[in-house]
């Protein structure tokens, strides 16, 4: 398509300028499919295979061969059973959390403005087809493969597809010898690039896996990369794994020297292995996380990269823009200083590249000042025609526009103030500016300066261009309502707060002020400033800036790349100049509204623009690493807990106090009932009182293994007392161990409620209930209802007695014991605890 003329182009798709009419539109989607590349998904069937193919599974199942080669059916048939229970669950639920998130996915189709019938029209990404013509923006990013029709100053970004960092400008009237490589196409826009400026008109030549990008797909095998979450997670299964291998192997030998019958030893370090090893953590932190997603999806958050939500908990540091995330963006003129008010109406209406239903908010808070007073600004543009165009510059932050007036070309210009100054040749105009200026921003507004001035040549540089500086126009764009209680929780939690805006100084100290991000022991800068320090002197003071103005892209991301060192940095943006910070951040945010270019590269989207919803996404991340840290507190307790437990009964000499079966069945309805509902309590409050964790130190620091060994010590002295007890007592081994049995599963209930919150139970009980009411109903009507068809209904497969009514006091009693127990544990947390953090206690 790029050998051929504008003209042949739309004969060969048989479309105009005008756009396809809606059905010949709707004909070729439905012939040609939807514009998406779709990757090869793992299959069902492949899914619920690898259920089966984790090396804990595949030890079980050997041990399930051991158990019938010894002539053990019933455990064979036992073993079997667990295999199959264990991975029909876990199929389900990773099925439930793939649907989940390709929900999700669907919600972050970015929309493409269209020509259809010749009219203009916004329609999702996917929905667009061959002979589509497509209007292309700064900030954008190229939907489909397309030949470019019109062109107007207009530069891409292709270094995705060609590795080139220098954006490409486009020509939409050249025609290209056959065989030019794709690199050199300067007449067509491909998909998956970014519009770094200008704008375009193309018609769609290739959609999907037909694209440029769809070929380089096609040739690529996609695998994702383990999240950092699920990273560590592996390393700590790892060194896990490994400590409790050398207990197994100790308590082995014991056995052996003991004179233990082989065959029951080894079924019971295999079931030991598989329970003592949490291999149901991956699929539960996966819940945990698509749950923490579709959450902040109903708070108008959406998660475009699912371990987003696992690093928000860990945030430090907010780098947030000014307009419409702080303030309303709801911009009004508020004040127009003018020294010659003759031109205002047609600076506001030539330079001015919106309409009043859409476009840049200063640009329609232009149009709408003109409408109140009588001029309309469309037949201005037609009558005053458009002769050439300098959209706005994100790094010269102006714009300007050349049109035909009266017979002569005539240059309108806005922009920053320093900016046109530079331009000015009436500077005693130019100083009684400035004192307005200086008082427009001190009071909050946005200020931007405008000028016009008479055009001999079109010049390449815009700087050279002489003009008459005329005037001010100050917006008013009050902070949001909300803005001032989100900095104030934010820095509660110790988490920093940096404005980054390309406004004037002035305004932006006015506006951080009101919020409470700026005060008098903070830095104010500007971004010509911030490029004066080498690293090593930015690095030393950047904690120290609350604001930076008149910011450049570079110095967005100067400044990112320097707290990422030692933070986990947020950053949220929303115009095309936003994109390289946005992208290296650790949690880049983009607005629904804002470039696509910058959508694209963030790990999340804000629905609503505002800096409270990003305080309470932060919220919900601590609260999901609040949670899994409880999660794994209790499968590591329970676990090292049995462990200690088995090892106690060798060295003691003891009798076999646990069946290998009955340690699977232990882990199925304790581990299986109680560690999902565990990952979705809701959040204590107090958590973020606290200063920010990085998670990965947070799974076992120090005060976790003071938890998890208190309680594996404790398990173990109540149930090893228990049955040595019953021994003495002269019960049948069979019924001692249904019984020690059935108390390790009452134990392990017992530290799973109290795993709800951290505070004592017995402090305001009834918020256990309301935080998770599903742990509580799964022990009730699943738990116990299970636990008694183990002991009378498949006592042949459990190696279990079935006991009197009489002897379920026992169990109670271990129960009540181990939840005082956890109980007294948690008063003592709780007055050291609120020593150390007086303010998270307060708030309760």
């Amino acid at each position: 398509m790029y050998d051929k003329t504008p003209e042949e182009i739309l004969s060969i798709l048989e479309t105009s300028l005008n756009g396809l009419g809606e059905e010949e539109a709707k004909y070729r989607f439905n012939k040609y499919g939807p514009n998406r590349i779709e990757l090869e998904e793992e299959g069902v069937f492949h899914i619920f295979l690898r259920q089966f193919t984790s090396p804990l599974i595949l030890i079980l199942i050997i041990a399930s061969f051991i158990a019938l080669h010894f002539g053990e059916i019933k455990d064979f048939t036992f073993i079997i059973v667990i295999v199959l229970v264990n991975g029909f669950v876990g199929f389900y639920q990773e099925i439930k959390a793939k649907s989940k998130l390709k929900e999700l996915s669907k919600l972050s189709v970015p929309k493409v403005e269209l020509i259809r019938n010749g009219k203009y029209v916004e329609l999702p990404a996917d929905m667009i087809t061959l002979g589509d013509m497509v209007i292309l923006r700064e900030g954008d990013i190229i939907p489909a493969d397309v030949r470019l029709l019109e062109t107007n100053n207009f530069l891409v970004d292709e270094s995705i597809l060609t590795g080139e960092s220098i954006p490409v400008e486009k020509d939409a009237q050249l025609v290209l010898p056959t065989e030019t490589p794709v690199y050199e196409r300067k007449n067509i826009g491909f998909a998956g690039t970014a519009v770094s400026r200008g704008i375009a008109k193309g018609v769609v030549y290739g959609i999907g896996i037909d694209t440029e990008m769809g070929k380089i797909y096609t040739k690529l095998k996609h695998k994702e990369r383990a999240t950092p979450l699920m990273r560590t997670i592996g390393r700590f299964s790892r060194r896990l794994l490994l400590t409790i291998g050398l207990l197994l192997s100790i308590i082995f030998l014991i056995g052996l020297f003991q004179g233990r019958s082989l065959e029951n030893l080894v079924l019971l370090i295999i079931a030991q292995l598989v329970s003592a090893v949490p291999e149901g953590l991956p699929i539960v932190i996966t819940i945990a996380l698509v749950v923490g997603a579709i959450t902040l999806y109903r708070k108008n958050v959406l998660i475009r990269q699912l371990p987003a939500v696992e690093a928000l908990g860990s945030a430090t540091f907010i780098c947030t823009d000014k307009t419409g995330t702080i303030t309303e963006n709801k911009l009004t003129v508020s004040q127009v200083f003018s020294l010659y008010p003759d031109m205002d109406h047609l600076v506001f209406a030539l330079a001015n590249d919106s309409d009043i239903e859409r476009g840049d908010p200063l640009e329609i808070g232009m149009l709408k000042w003109l409408e109140e007073r009588g001029f309309d600004y469309i037949s201005l543009r037609e009558e005053y025609k458009r002769v050439w165009l300098y959209p706005f510059d994100t790094k010269l932050k102006l714009m300007a526009s050349i049109n035909r007036v009266d017979g002569k070309d005539l240059i309108f210009v806005k922009g920053a103030f320093e900016i046109l100054e530079r331009m000015a040749v009436n500077k005693g105009d130019v100083e009684k500016l400035k004192e307005a200026y200086d008082n427009m921003a001190q009071s909050g507004l946005r200020v931007l300066a405008y000028g016009y001035g008479e055009v001999k040549d079109i010049l390449d540089n815009v700087f050279n261009f002489k003009i008459k500086m005329t005037g001010l126009i100050g917006f008013l764009d009050p902070p949001k309502s909300t803005a001032f209680e989100a900095v104030k929780a934010a820095k509660e939690a110790g988490i920093n707060m940096m404005m980054i805006t390309g406004d004037s100084l002035k305004t932006a100290k006015a506006v951080a002020q009101m919020v409470g991000i700026y005060q008098e022991d903070k830095l104010a800068l500007e971004g010509w400033e911030i490029s004066k320090y080498s690293d090593d002197e930015l690095r030393s003071i950047v904690k120290k800036i609350s604001v930076i103005a008149r910011a450049t892209p570079e110095d967005k991301y100067r400044i990112v790349k320097i707290l990422q060192e030692s933070e986990e940095v947020v950053m949220i943006g929303d115009g095309v100049n936003d994109m390289p910070a946005v992208k290296s951040a650790d949690l880049g945010i983009a607005m629904s509204k804002g470039s696509e270019a910058t959508k694209s590269v963030a790990k999340m989207v804000l629905l609503e623009r505002d800096l409270s919803v990003i305080v309470d996404a932060i919220r919900m991340g601590r609260r999901i690493s609040h949670n899994l840290r409880k999660v794994i507190l209790y499968l590591v307790s329970t676990s090292i807990g049995e462990l200690v437990l088995l090892f106690s009964a060798f060295v003691l000499s003891l009798p076999q106090p646990l069946y290998a079966t009955q340690i699977l069945w232990v882990n199925l309805i304790t581990d299986g009932i109680q560690d999902k509902p565990l990952a979705i309590t809701k959040e204590e409050r107090w958590i973020f009182s606290l200063k920010p964790i990085v998670f990965s130190n947070w799974f076992l620091d120090k005060f976790q293994l003071y938890r998890i060994f208190t309680f594996a010590i404790f398990m173990t002295v109540v149930n090893i007392s228990l049955f040595s007890y019953l021994l003495k007592n002269n019960y049948p081994l069979d019924t001692a161990v249904t019984i020690v049995f059935t108390s390790v599963v009452f134990t392990q209930w017992a530290h799973g409620m109290q795993a709800v919150r951290d505070y004592p139970f017995f402090y305001k009980p009834l918020e256990n209930f309301q935080m998770n009411p599903y742990l509580y109903l799964a022990v009730l009507f699943v738990g116990i209802p299970l636990q008694i068809v183990g002991v009378y209904l498949l006592s042949d497969f459990l190696h279990c007695e079935p006991i009197p009514i009489s002897d379920w006091k026992y169990p109670v009693l271990v129960f009540l014991s181990v939840f005082i127990f956890l109980e007294i544990r948690k008063w003592f947390e709780f007055k050291l605890i609120r020593r150390i953090y007086p303010r998270a206690y307060s708030k309760n």
